[in-house]
């Protein structure tokens, strides 16, 4: 069911933030933060790198608008927060828009309608950590995992498994296999 946004929660997510570690922040834990402002607070004091991977909605309370008002200028709003919060930042959704503390963006257009299902956010939170356990910095983390989150997603389409339907699982299983082939490559 996940994080939830109780005391206990909170506690979580201020305990996660005085680490000093990369930290990936996703889900519960960004309600948590746009809840508390002086959460924020610490998250934009880290030295470690942050990532955080809001969907539109999280990305509207983190920034105390509306989803149309984020989905109306997606590139504001994920510049307004990697900025904010010193993160960096993938505003997930159509044309995910990845935005970096130091100003800098990519847009990722893999991946399309097949993500909008339940746990495809869980999966890339999970290659992103994943990333960065590999020791990768912070902006080529989120660029090389959101590229694989959304080409295993586009594989699978062309395999004929989706757009819907599809299972969160099979789409971690076609992103080992897409790393797996990369590697036999030599890359």
């Amino acid at each position: 069911p996940g994080l939830g946004t109780a005391a206990t929660a909170q506690t979580c997510v201020e305990r996660a933030l005085a680490l000093d570690v990369p930290l990936v922040l996703d889900a519960d834990a960004l309600n948590v933060l746009a809840a508390h402002p002086d959460l924020r607070t610490a998250a934009r004091r880290r030295t470690a790198p942050t990532l955080a991977t809001p969907h539109p909605g999280e990305a509207a309370r983190l920034l105390s608008s509306d989803i149309a008002a984020v989905q109306a200028d997606r590139l504001a709003a994920a510049l307004k927060l990697a900025s904010e919060l010193r993160a960096h930042v993938v505003l997930k959704g159509a044309g995910s828009v990845l935005a970096h503390p130091d100003g800098s963006w990519d847009i990722n257009a893999s991946g399309g309608p097949t993500l909008a299902s339940a746990g495809t956010g869980d999966v890339l939170a999970g290659v992103l950590g994943a990333m960065l356990a590999q020791e990768l910095d912070a902006k080529t983390a989120l660029r090389y995992a959101v590229c694989l989150h959304g080409a295993a997603a586009d594989t699978l389409v062309a395999r004929g498994i989706g757009p819907i339907g599809l299972a969160a699982s099979e789409l971690a299983d076609a992103a080992r296999e897409l790393i797996n082939a990369t590697a036999s490559c030599g890359g």
